[in-house]
């Protein structure tokens, strides 16, 4: 006699292996679709970092072409770019200000709203012309800031000549008014400035410049993010110009 099955229950599959055929099919398909959008989102990353790139080889162009007349600056822009890069990852805030790196190369930009006379100018400068020289941050910010993704370099442009002490300009921002990344900057704009030759003075030792940093930490310079920073001077990476 057979029983009925109890209540609730599902009846056994009719075709097991069937079934097993079907599972295996299904799960073929989804080990393909997994491959390709593997293999998409890796075409994807190889495209964005192509893109990022070329956008920096953008920024960089124009970051030279304002101060063409400058063989210095080349250089002085791209070391103070891998510096700046270094010591924001040192800090562990790299991936929170991803367009930092491009404040670094244009924190001059807006000198090319200042009038070639007071750029060129062999003499000191007189009180009338700096009140002019010292309008080029708030130049720079105004030509970055309603790009998107563009709000930290905007802010490097604009408190980059910002002290920690409130003496600088063009805000007389103080400690931590100044964003982080424009502190950072400072300091590597001011060692580069120290340790290369520039044609009224030799470039300083290494070890001459960490003394000056040292001194100047908390009244130029924000003394944590120097602290941070002078162990970080022998590791410092070799930036390529090419």
């Amino acid at each position: 006699m057979t029983l009925p099955p109890e209540a609730g229950a599902s009846p056994p599959p009719s075709d097991p292996e069937g079934l097993e055929a079907q599972l295996r099919v299904f799960a073929a398909e989804i080990g393909g679709l997994y491959r390709a959008q593997k293999e998409r989102a890796e075409q994807l990353e190889s495209a964005l970092g192509a893109l990022k790139t070329a956008y920096r080889e953008t920024i960089r162009s124009f970051a030279f072409v304002v101060e063409a007349k400058d063989a210095y600056t080349g250089q002085h822009l791209e070391r103070c770019r891998a510096y700046g890069v270094a010591l924001m990852e040192e800090l562990g805030v790299a991936d929170e200000h991803p367009d930092a790196e491009y404040g670094f190369l244009l924190h001059d930009a807006g000198k090319i709203g200042v009038p070639e006379r007071i750029l060129s100018k062999p003499g000191p400068l007189t009180a009338a012309e700096w009140r002019i020289m010292r309008t080029h941050p708030v130049i720079g910010c105004q030509m970055l800031e309603n790009i998107p993704f563009m709000t930290t370099a905007a802010e490097i442009v604009r408190c980059h000549h910002e002290m920690f002490d409130g003496s600088g300009y063009p805000e007389h921002l103080r400690g931590e008014e100044i964003p982080l990344p424009a502190r950072a900057f400072s300091i590597v704009d001011a060692f580069d400035a120290m340790t290369t030759d520039r044609p009224y003075r030799p470039a300083m030792p290494a070890e001459r410049a960490a003394a000056e940093l040292d001194r100047m930490a908390g009244s130029q310079f924000d003394p944590e993010v120097v602290a941070v920073f002078l162990p970080l001077i022998e590791r410092l990476p070799s930036p390529s110009l090419g």
